[in-house]
């Protein structure tokens, strides 16, 4: 229950009451994304924030996102836009991390082993 609480404070006190999304899973309001979002909460689910860039209203975040302590997780890039300093709209995408992929960068753009790019 905490973490809920938590939850709908942060989601009403950042995202305005107009706010609108484009993920496929949730309606499109405010309150049904928020009600979605509770729905999945998981005590072991991380989120370390890999990147940050801001453009003038948009603001798009590169998360690493684990669902336990064994699993290498998805690359998630949320992209908001701002109406004065709360968020009026969301977009948010996600990519599996591979356990073995031929691209010595990962989806996190962090290289796994050093190499040399030949020409």
């Amino acid at each position: 229950m905490y973490l809920l609480g938590k939850l709908r404070r942060l989601i009403k006190n950042t995202f305005t009451q107009l706010f609108f999304h484009h993920n496929p899973y949730f309606k499109v309001d405010r309150e049904s994304f928020l009600k979605g979002m509770e729905e999945n909460v998981n005590p072991n689910r991380t989120f370390e924030i890999k990147k940050v860039i801001e453009d003038n209203e948009l603001v798009m975040t590169l998360f690493h996102v684990t669902y336990n302590p064994k699993s290498a997780g998805t690359a998630v890039v949320h992209i908001f836009r701002f109406e004065k300093d709360k968020i009026i709209e969301m977009w948010d995408i996600g990519q599996g991390i591979p356990e073995n992929s031929p691209n010595k960068w990962n989806v996190l753009m962090q290289k796994k082993e050093k190499f040399i790019l030949k020409n």
